[in-house]
């Protein structure tokens, strides 16, 4: 019996040894050759994959703050859209605060508010303001569930949704949005905004779409600016559909116009809504490219400007548009809308599209041979520009 034991333990340490130097694919054959060691083997692999599992955690650094949702929920299941969203704007706002705050000469930074809702959900509200290239910046997160409000439900029933009415209607939204305002008049303001809904209709079933865009507001028109801004988005609609570009660029001609004054808010971009196809996957993919977009598009044109001079007749063109801004923002925008119509809504972070500071003055127009006037043709007629 000694005999066998030691035997045994040769062959076993062997084994061991060979295993050291053989591939793994082949050590596998041999221990299933000799029926030796592979419930051993394959316990501690099953025991090493549940303990991967349990220490897996998301890297926080690269985000400005937490994400809403829990870790372990978000790490549970990361092939949930909700999940796939959330983590994709989460790395979208860090970045582009990060790309900003590069820019700016005395390292000033983003004051981070990670805020929670009662009613479901919350955000990352992340602003730069009193900054010497931005005068006030905003890049906000939010992540939030609840209860579809009448107004809500009748806004997207205009818009072809077929939701019924005076029923509870179980919303999800998730999206980043930012709006830039820089110091300098030469540096054009950047909007953009990417989300994702989910509508729970009575019978169980759900209503998905994606909607965003990203748009410019010169204060004075440079072609070269407006021609690499463009080609940018278009680049990265191509990448997905060569009939984007055209579509979305003309809706967000269409939805930037103060229509009170008969102009465009900027020079446009794109823009779209109710996005559900061609399949969840590709609709994302498509919002994903958008989205890293945006830096490419922009900072080079900060780059550029930021350091060029200015006088005040230049601040005052740049704060009567920016009143033009307002005027849209609070009287046109339906995110804006439906951030007000949704209860527990949070006004600081729906507000932080405005600027700093604005103008209105009487019945003002710019002389025709001003450069000020040459972006207001633009503006009044809206051109391709790629």
């Amino acid at each position: 019996m000694n005999t066998l034991r030691h035997t045994m333990s040769l062959v076993s340490l062997g084994t061991f040894q060979l295993g050291r130097r053989m591939k793994s694919q082949h050590v596998r054959g041999f221990l299933l050759g000799t029926g030796l060691g592979l419930s051993t083997f394959a316990t501690v692999t099953y025991a090493q994959a549940e303990a991967a599992k349990v220490n897996r955690k998301l890297n926080i650094s690269k985000f400005m703050a937490e994400p809403i949702t829990d870790q372990s929920v978000l790490l549970a299941d990361k092939e949930n859209m909700r999940h796939r969203m959330e983590l994709m704007i989460m790395e979208i706002q860090a970045e582009f605060c990060r790309a900003l705050e590069s820019e700016e000469f005395s390292g000033q930074k983003f004051k981070v508010d990670r805020w929670q809702r009662k009613e479901g959900g919350g955000g990352v509200t992340c602003v730069l303001q009193d900054g010497e290239v931005f005068e006030k910046a905003g890049v906000n997160v939010s992540v939030v569930t609840g209860m579809l409000p009448p107004a809500a439900v009748q806004q997207m029933r205009a818009r072809g949704k077929e939701l019924k009415e005076n029923v509870k209607l179980p919303f999800f939204a998730s999206g980043v949005s930012a709006v830039i305002h820089p110091r300098n008049p030469h540096v054009p303001t950047i909007h953009f905004n990417y989300r994702y809904f989910e509508v729970e209709l009575p019978d169980g079933k759900k209503q998905w779409w994606f909607g965003g865009g990203t748009d410019l507001t010169p204060y004075y028109l440079d072609e070269n600016d407006a021609r690499h801004f463009h080609q940018t988005l278009k680049s990265a609609c191509d990448e997905h559909d060569t009939s984007y570009y055209p579509r979305f660029k003309k809706w967000c001609d269409d939805y930037f116009h103060i229509k009170h004054r008969n102009e465009s808010r900027g020079i446009g971009g794109i823009f779209f809504d109710d996005i559900d196809e061609p399949s969840q996957d590709s609709a994302f993919n498509f919002v994903t490219s958008c989205a890293r977009a945006v830096i490419p598009s922009y900072l080079p044109l900060v780059q550029k400007h930021k350091n060029a001079d200015y006088g005040n007749n230049e601040r005052q063109w740049q704060l009567l548009r920016r009143g033009r801004y307002v005027e849209f923002n609070l009287i046109y925008d339906r995110g804006t809308k439906f951030g007000l119509y949704t209860p527990g809504a949070r006004y600081e972070s729906i507000l932080m599209s405005l600027p700093l500071h604005a103008r209105w003055e009487y019945m003002h127009e710019p002389k025709s041979t001003s450069k000020e006037n040459d972006l207001l043709m633009v503006l009044r007629n809206p051109k391709e520009w790629v």
